[in-house]
């Protein structure tokens, strides 16, 4: 096949057709009219000899040649717009961009105050959309509707880029009219009842099974692995809301070293290292490959990076 007589613009048709299936949202998207649309889904239809999307109860579904193409089109159009990519440096003082960044509130309360104060003084024009773990999917991501995802993930796609953002251990917060707190140890820490607090990755949450060990964590797999098993009264997906609880002189909140320390001031809550040793987290940062050679992008990702270093 000669490629000079195919219209690359089709492949773009193609793109958004098999994201959205819907040739009324397709058009919309790229800001033509149905029948250009529909026009174009016959014309793909007659480079690939298949009928690539077919109407069905569920909608237009993609057939087994157009599900083969999605990821190898994605990769071209994305190789395009790398080639394309304007290479003049990101004005970041003169910008009002707005960057759209998915983070756990445990990331939010440790990164973001430092973050923004950078943000302030190097870019005043920049702003943050903030978004929960639960306002975003993967494929929103990989479609660039969402800057970058700042979160702890058990699995990613392979094709996203990510770095990580630091390592961080896990103390224990209590009230200091705990009893507990004196002489600290393990048989304490397992007479106590405790909060349990994540959030990992991304999507709406589901229900958790407490007799689930594999999914409630690093902390609770640390302690079956000793054989052990602590009781957790709360479960909540807030970090702030945990280190509420800790004020509460029978409960012992298990959460990461930098979270625990934003309570180092607070006199009515003390500070202890865990009684047995759990492994550290990764809080990474991860962001779609069609946003890798983007110098605002670029910008932004190193600012976070330095940003880190500088919180102990």
């Amino acid at each position: 096949m000669n490629i000079s007589r195919i219209d690359l613009n089709l492949l773009v048709y193609l793109d958004v057709l098999l994201r959205e299936r819907n040739v009324t949202k397709a058009a919309s998207h790229l800001g033509i009219s149905q029948p250009a649309m529909s026009n174009g889904l016959k014309r793909l239809r007659e480079l690939f000899n298949d009928p690539l999307l077919v109407r069905t109860s569920e909608g237009m579904t993609p057939t087994e040649r157009a599900t083969e193409l999605e990821p190898q089109v994605r990769a071209v159009l994305a190789d395009i717009e790398k080639a394309v990519q304007p290479r003049e440096d990101f004005d970041a003082k003169g910008s009002e961009r707005v960057f759209r960044i998915m983070a756990s509130d445990y990331a939010e309360s440790t990164l973001f105050p430092k973050l923004l104060k950078r943000l302030r003084n190097d870019a005043p024009g920049v702003t943050l959309d903030i978004m929960t773990p639960s306002d975003v999917s993967f494929l929103d991501v990989e479609q660039g509707k969402v800057d970058m995802v700042i979160n702890r993930f058990d699995s990613m796609p392979q094709s996203f880029h990510q770095l990580t953002v630091w390592r961080d251990s896990f103390s224990c917060l209590m009230s200091k009219k705990n009893p507990a707190r004196h002489d600290f140890d393990l048989e304490k820490y397992l007479q106590s009842k405790h909060v349990w607090v994540s959030k990992t990755g991304m999507g709406v949450g589901v229900g958790v099974n407490p007799s689930d060990v594999q999914r409630l964590g690093w902390v609770d797999e640390a302690l079956a692995k000793a054989g052990h098993k602590r009781e957790i009264t709360v479960f909540t997906r807030h970090y702030q809301a945990a280190m509420l609880l800790a004020e509460q002189k029978d409960l012992v909140v298990t959460i990461p070293t930098r979270a625990a320390q934003l309570q180092s001031k607070n006199s009515r809550v003390v500070i202890k290292e865990p009684p047995f040793e759990i492994p550290p987290l990764e809080l990474k940062m991860a962001w779609s490959p069609l946003l890798q050679n983007n110098p605002a992008h670029q910008w932004l990702r190193r600012l976070i990076a330095e940003v880190a270093k500088t919180i102990d």
